[in-house]
């Protein structure tokens, strides 16, 4: 079967790409945003890319053409499928019915913290020979890529609320059927898909319906919009994890950056666990994929031996380079709870260090001024921000959060210099953006080499 996927260096659609390839297809894509990780790691897949949306790139006819989320009506592309009458999918509906349909799914759910939950449930399940499959919107260390068949009936994926496609409105995450749910957190988010939280509450319920009463639901026990969507109606067996009253899943810290924890269950040890991993919400992921491990068969106390290996995601605290003992990081973080739990981590590793951190305010939500009120409070806790406005972003940064230590600028080239300029040896720099930045990170470092060396 010939399958073109169109948005296919979305983090998702390109994890499908990879599936595809896996189970025997021919694989091809067009993109309007071609930019690594994604595109290297389709490249070295040996898939076709394609970039912009050229009816063009349809010919031959495909088989299937699968189209993302980020398209709609109007995009030549879409119109093009339309008028020949092209069998079309979604990415979400193409993944039940051809990966998920007799597997034991894991799914991730949440605000924030997918990404890396998902990843460390499928390294867990790795370690101790369980060799699940996986769909996961990032690139985890430990496997170098972002999906894969995997070969036994378990089947981890990142399980997104967003829309599924212009002729689907429902969240994605509805389409997968989980045997094992874990709810990582719920907050306002997508402002450019729903008008409200309580929006999103009844998707995640939309999702919670479809749960066996023989499965699991992991949530986060100090989370009131997650309780709330659970009271709504929940058939299938709940666990808790973190917060300051559950007696499920405890993590107690042994250091404050959280790179040793001792792991309790109903108020017991478990075992202790040392990582790579930094902050409270790396703590917590790592409860809720150690509970999601203990439903498939894996004893928790092998699963927290395993958290030593795992090898972080790219984009997620990424250390992109250290040039004279300046630090840069890549961090994906770009909503303000994500952002102040990144920084808090961090700030509790290095201390009193300066740390600088430079954000894009990308994505859709932020672009609408949605968290403008809370933005100001997560980025405190660095010495020295400095933020891009560009021409698109429809408020003022500068008048808005009004701080002493930022510093607003309407050049990525303007950042680097003034980051170049002021930094010194024993400085971390984390860059915060859902986007490519303008290849950002290897440009300042390139900065800094010549500068020091």
């Amino acid at each position: 079967m010939h399958i073109h996927i169109l948005g296919i260096c979305g983090t998702f659609m390109g994890g499908l790409a990879l599936l595809a390839r896996e189970l025997g297809h021919t694989v091809s894509g067009s993109d309007a945003n071609v930019y690594p990780p994604m595109s290297t790691q389709l490249q070295e897949q040996g898939i076709t890319l394609m970039q912009g949306y050229d009816p063009a790139h349809l010919a031959p006819e495909p088989d299937i053409v699968v189209i993302g989320n980020a398209l709609s009506r109007g995009n030549p592309a879409v119109e093009a499928v339309l008028e020949r009458g092209l069998r079309y999918t979604s990415g979400a509906q193409w993944l039940l019915d051809y990966v998920l349909h007799d597997r034991w799914v894991l799914a991730v759910a949440g605000t924030h913290g997918k990404t890396s939950t998902a990843s460390l449930l499928a390294w867990l399940l790795e370690d101790n020979k369980l060799s699940p499959g996986f769909l996961i919107g990032g690139i985890p260390g430990n496997f170098g890529i972002s999906a894969r068949l995997g070969e036994t009936p378990f089947f981890v994926v990142e399980a997104d609320e967003y829309d599924t496609a212009f002729f689907d409105k429902r969240s994605k995450f509805v389409h997968y059927h989980p045997r094992t749910l874990i709810l990582n957190n719920l907050e306002y988010d997508h402002a450019d898909i729903f008008p409200n939280i309580g929006a999103i509450q009844t998707q995640f319920h939309h999702l919670l319906r479809t749960v066996p009463a023989n499965g699991l639901v992991i949530s986060h026990a100090d989370d009131l919009y997650l309780d709330e969507t659970i009271i709504k109606g929940c058939w299938t067996p709940v666990e808790y994890f973190s917060g300051k009253q559950t007696k499920d899943w405890q993590a107690k810290p042994v250091t404050d950056d959280g790179r040793e924890f001792d792991v309790l269950f109903n108020s017991e040890k478990v075992a202790s666990a040392k990582w790579s991993m930094l902050g409270q919400h790396n703590m917590d992921n790592a409860l809720a994929a150690i509970a999601a491990a203990r439903h498939v068969g894996v004893p928790s106390e092998l699963s927290v031996e395993s958290l030593s290996g795992f090898k972080g995601i790219k984009r997620r605290m990424e250390v992109r380079g250290v040039v004279n003992d300046i630090t840069v990081y890549d961090d994906f973080a770009h909503h303000p709870t994500a952002i102040k739990l990144t920084l808090d981590g961090l700030r509790k590793n290095v201390g009193n260090k300066k740390i600088t951190a430079i954000l894009e305010p990308r994505s859709n939500t932020m672009k609408m001024g949605v968290h403008k009120e809370s933005l100001a409070a997560s980025l405190a806790i660095a010495d020295d921000i400095y933020l891009y406005q560009p021409e698109n972003l429809g408020w003022d940064l500068a008048t808005e959060l009004n701080m002493n230590s930022l510093a607003v600028f309407s050049s990525t080239q303007a950042i680097i210099d003034k980051v170049v300029a002021e930094a010194k040896a024993g400085d971390y720099i984390i860059i915060m953006s859902n986007g490519g930045f303008e290849g950002i990170h290897e440009k300042l470092l390139d900065c800094l080499m010549e500068k020091y060396n």
